[in-house]
Protein backbone atom coordinates (compact mmCIF):
# COMPACT_ATOMS: atom_id res chain seq x y z
CA UNK A 1 0.00 0.00 0.00
CA UNK A 2 1.30 2.89 -1.32
CA UNK A 3 -0.47 5.65 1.30
CA UNK A 4 -2.05 6.05 4.45
CA UNK A 5 -4.57 8.49 6.66
CA UNK A 6 -4.57 8.87 10.00
CA UNK A 7 -7.78 9.82 11.80
CA UNK A 8 -8.40 11.55 15.14
CA UNK A 9 -9.35 14.21 17.43
CA UNK A 10 -6.87 16.92 18.26
CA UNK A 11 -7.08 16.18 21.98
CA UNK A 12 -6.73 19.05 25.02
CA UNK A 13 -3.43 17.77 26.20
CA UNK A 14 -1.82 19.07 22.44
CA UNK A 15 -2.73 22.04 22.54
CA UNK A 16 -1.38 25.30 24.27
CA UNK A 17 -2.41 28.09 26.46
CA UNK A 18 -4.12 29.78 23.37
CA UNK A 19 -6.09 26.92 22.40
CA UNK A 20 -3.84 25.62 19.62
CA UNK A 21 -2.31 22.41 19.12
CA UNK A 22 1.62 22.70 19.02
CA UNK A 23 3.43 23.06 16.39
CA UNK A 24 5.93 20.12 17.57
CA UNK A 25 2.90 17.96 18.09
CA UNK A 26 1.96 18.18 14.47
CA UNK A 27 5.58 17.13 13.38
CA UNK A 28 5.32 14.37 15.24
CA UNK A 29 1.88 13.46 13.79
CA UNK A 30 3.85 13.83 10.17
CA UNK A 31 6.47 11.47 11.26
CA UNK A 32 4.58 9.05 12.65
CA UNK A 33 2.01 8.30 9.59
CA UNK A 34 4.85 9.03 7.36
CA UNK A 35 6.86 6.29 9.33
CA UNK A 36 3.57 4.21 9.05
CA UNK A 37 3.61 4.67 4.68
CA UNK A 38 7.73 3.70 4.65
CA UNK A 39 7.39 0.90 6.95
CA UNK A 40 4.38 -0.85 5.31
CA UNK A 41 5.45 -0.46 1.42
CA UNK A 42 9.37 -1.39 2.30
CA UNK A 43 7.79 -4.28 4.46
CA UNK A 44 11.07 -3.48 7.01
CA UNK A 45 11.46 -1.01 9.83
CA UNK A 46 12.55 2.83 8.83
CA UNK A 47 14.22 5.84 9.68
CA UNK A 48 13.62 9.22 8.83
CA UNK A 49 15.93 10.96 6.70
CA UNK A 50 14.87 14.55 6.40
CA UNK A 51 11.67 16.30 6.56
CA UNK A 52 11.54 19.38 3.88
CA UNK A 53 10.20 22.70 4.88
CA UNK A 54 6.92 22.70 7.25
CA UNK A 55 4.87 26.28 7.28
CA UNK A 56 2.10 26.34 9.02
CA UNK A 57 -1.30 27.68 7.34
CA UNK A 58 -3.38 27.74 9.49
CA UNK A 59 -3.78 26.31 13.83
CA UNK A 60 -5.44 23.52 14.43
CA UNK A 61 -7.67 23.77 17.75
CA UNK A 62 -8.46 20.98 20.40
CA UNK A 63 -11.61 19.34 19.32
CA UNK A 64 -10.60 19.84 15.69
CA UNK A 65 -11.08 16.58 13.37
CA UNK A 66 -7.67 16.00 12.19
CA UNK A 67 -6.16 14.17 9.24
CA UNK A 68 -2.58 13.52 8.70
CA UNK A 69 -2.33 12.14 4.71
CA UNK A 70 0.90 10.29 3.58
CA UNK A 71 1.62 9.23 0.33
CA UNK A 72 4.50 7.46 -1.78
CA UNK A 73 5.52 9.80 -3.99
CA UNK A 74 8.99 8.56 -5.51
CA UNK A 75 11.70 5.61 -4.42
CA UNK A 76 15.28 5.57 -4.70
CA UNK A 77 17.20 2.52 -4.29
CA UNK A 78 17.10 2.92 -0.43
CA UNK A 79 15.10 6.02 0.05
CA UNK A 80 11.29 6.41 0.13
CA UNK A 81 10.49 10.17 -0.31
CA UNK A 82 7.04 10.51 1.08
CA UNK A 83 4.59 14.03 0.44
CA UNK A 84 2.93 14.55 3.55
CA UNK A 85 -0.36 16.51 4.14
CA UNK A 86 -1.97 17.28 7.54
CA UNK A 87 -5.75 18.56 7.45
CA UNK A 88 -8.16 19.60 9.95
CA UNK A 89 -11.84 20.82 10.71
CA UNK A 90 -14.94 21.10 12.47
CA UNK A 91 -16.37 17.83 12.72
CA UNK A 92 -20.09 19.15 12.50
CA UNK A 93 -19.40 20.97 9.40
CA UNK A 94 -17.32 18.19 7.76
CA UNK A 95 -14.66 21.06 5.92
CA UNK A 96 -11.82 20.33 6.13
CA UNK A 97 -8.88 22.46 4.99
CA UNK A 98 -5.01 22.21 4.81
CA UNK A 99 -2.82 22.99 7.81
CA UNK A 100 0.61 22.33 6.19
CA UNK A 101 1.87 19.74 3.72
CA UNK A 102 5.70 18.76 3.47
CA UNK A 103 8.05 16.07 1.96
CA UNK A 104 9.86 13.41 4.47
CA UNK A 105 12.51 11.12 3.29
CA UNK A 106 12.62 7.57 5.48
CA UNK A 107 15.34 5.03 4.53
CA UNK A 108 14.50 1.22 5.16
CA UNK A 109 17.01 -0.87 8.11
CA UNK A 110 18.31 -4.29 7.75
CA UNK A 111 18.99 -6.00 11.49
CA UNK A 112 22.18 -4.49 11.55
CA UNK A 113 20.78 -1.04 10.96
CA UNK A 114 22.11 -0.68 7.21
CA UNK A 115 20.28 0.61 4.42
CA UNK A 116 18.50 -1.81 2.70
CA UNK A 117 16.79 -1.50 -0.91
CA UNK A 118 13.34 -0.85 -0.88
CA UNK A 119 10.85 -1.77 -4.18
CA UNK A 120 10.23 1.11 -6.83
CA UNK A 121 7.09 2.64 -6.93
CA UNK A 122 5.76 3.44 -9.93
CA UNK A 123 3.20 6.37 -9.89
CA UNK A 124 -0.87 5.26 -11.83
CA UNK A 125 -2.81 8.04 -11.50
CA UNK A 126 -1.96 11.53 -12.89
CA UNK A 127 -2.03 12.92 -9.77
CA UNK A 128 0.38 10.30 -8.46
CA UNK A 129 2.54 11.23 -11.57
CA UNK A 130 2.50 14.92 -10.94
CA UNK A 131 3.57 14.32 -7.29
CA UNK A 132 6.39 11.98 -8.51
CA UNK A 133 7.75 14.28 -11.37
CA UNK A 134 7.70 17.18 -8.28
CA UNK A 135 9.79 15.26 -6.40
CA UNK A 136 12.14 14.16 -8.78
CA UNK A 137 13.08 17.82 -9.99
CA UNK A 138 13.28 19.00 -6.77
CA UNK A 139 16.28 16.10 -5.71
CA UNK A 140 17.48 16.69 -9.12
CA UNK A 141 18.21 20.36 -7.70
CA UNK A 142 19.04 19.26 -4.59
CA UNK A 143 21.42 17.24 -6.06
CA UNK A 144 23.04 20.14 -8.30
CA UNK A 145 23.30 22.38 -5.86
CA UNK A 146 25.27 20.22 -3.10
CA UNK A 147 27.74 19.42 -6.79
CA UNK A 148 28.83 23.00 -6.74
Amino acid sequence: MSSITLRFLAEPGAVNFGGKVHGGTVMKWIDEAGYACATRWAKRSCVTVSVGSIRFQRPILSGDLVEVEARLAYTGRTSMNISVEVRSGDMKTGQMEVVTECLVVFVALDAEGQPLAVPTWMAETPGDMALAQRVKAHLDSARAKSAV
